[in-house]
């Protein structure tokens, strides 16, 4: 920038956009001053390096807002976990299920953990089960990314969200809604 470029030479363009041609770099230099901007260099591996003439403090101000905005519209996926027991009664079942279901509808990938406390590591097979009727309930919101597998005391599986399963919510909303003017029957 300004001072900094040590090229003779710089092929310019100017703050309208217009390319000037291959220049010496003080007159490049004198005409940013003229407009009372800032010569830029904007390819410097270029033979003759690239200066344009613009406002440097904008530029920097734009390009900030640019990845500002580029940062705001980016999904964040956060990994949410659901512990349950290999003997689990069937109401806490459903509860957790539905959570998951809500997890996975957000758009979170969900870790869903069997616990075992002392002789329960005798019956791996019933964590498994709850695992593998875990993975059919949710198929229509979520695929299984990491299938089930013992780590210490925990069985876990990883499932991700289905990109169609947000879509599929929505139109059984609008399809299950009666008209306006159209009567329900009951």
């Amino acid at each position: 920038m300004n001072e900094e470029i040590r090229a003779p030479e710089v092929l310019l363009i100017d703050d309208q956009g217009v390319k000037l041609g291959v220049i010496p770099t003080r007159e490049a230099l004198k005409l940013a001053e003229e407009r009372l901007l800032d010569l830029v260099e904007v390819a410097p591996q270029a033979t003759p390096p690239v200066c344009r003439i613009m406002d440097y403090g904008k530029y920097k101000y734009q390009i900030q807002k640019r990845d500002k905005d580029a940062r705001k519209k980016q999904k964040v996926q956060t990994v949410k976990e659901m512990k349950m027991r290999p003997k689990i009664d069937e109401h806490d079942y459903n509860f957790k299920v539905r959570a998951i279901r809500s997890f996975l509808e957000s758009g979170h990938r969900v870790k869903v953990s069997v616990f075992f406390r002392g002789r329960e590591m005798a019956f791996l097979d019933r964590g498994k089960a709850v695992l593998v009727k875990v993975e059919k309930d949710v198929a229509e919101y979520g695929k299984v990314e990491v299938e089930p597998r013992m780590e210490g005391r925990y069985m876990r599986m990883m499932v991700a969200p289905l990109a169609s399963a947000k879509k599929s919510v929505a139109k059984e909303e609008t399809t299950t809604k009666p008209a306006e003017g159209e009567e329900t029957r009951s």
